[in-house]
């Protein structure tokens, strides 16, 4: 229509995909959103919603994302688990390196974030969180371990996940983030050890 203006949705919501990671749900203000938008406060309201519903948009569209990276990832898991394993790391330590993106992970940070959180947010937020775990479970049981293991190292896989994102946070170098996926894939090399 003619005298309105147009805007891609798909990248005003990067825009503020990038504005919540780089910030923080509770630093992160309407006129903050309109500037990494480019959209005014009416246009943001009217097409991507208020600032909750904004920031579940940008949170499932993170998911999604890194969620469709880490299940290609562990793809290879019946076969090859140790490998999916690392591959499944990668995913996090290139999103890390990446100096393009913010530090850190938005999922992880929304979830240390939970106090200042409405109760929808912070349900979506530790649901992305819940999507990972069981995704990982899922890989190692198609791998070759027993249900109460494939869970045990599923939980400890995506902590240690999240964990390279807040350290990336407090400048730990690359080689140190390898080095905690190296303890943790021995670890679980020698679980499959066990098992077979």
């Amino acid at each position: 229509m003619a005298g309105k203006k147009q805007f891609d949705i798909d990248t005003a919501l990067d825009a503020a995909m990038i504005q919540f990671w780089r910030a923080g749900y509770a630093d992160t203000s309407v006129d903050d959103l309109s500037r990494a938008t480019g959209l005014n406060r009416s246009s943001i309201y009217s097409s991507l919603g208020d600032k909750d519903t904004l920031f579940m948009r940008c949170l499932e569209r993170y998911a999604t994302r890194y969620g469709g990276k880490y299940d290609a990832a562990l793809s290879c898991a019946a076969d090859r688990p140790l490998a999916a394993v690392r591959a499944f790391f990668e995913v996090t330590l290139e999103r890390i390196a990446d100096p393009d993106l913010p530090d850190g992970c938005l999922v992880s940070q929304s979830v240390m974030a939970t106090p200042v959180l409405s109760s929808s947010v912070a349900a979506c937020a530790k649901e992305a969180v819940g999507f990972q775990r069981t995704r990982l479970r899922a890989a190692l049981k198609a791998g070759g371990l027993h249900d109460e293991m494939a869970e045990s190292f599923a939980i400890h896989i995506a902590a240690v996940n999240q964990s390279l994102a807040v350290m990336s946070r407090t400048g730990t170098s690359a080689e140190q983030l390898r080095t905690i996926v190296d303890v943790t894939l021995d670890a679980l090399a020698q679980a499959f050890g066990a098992s077979s």
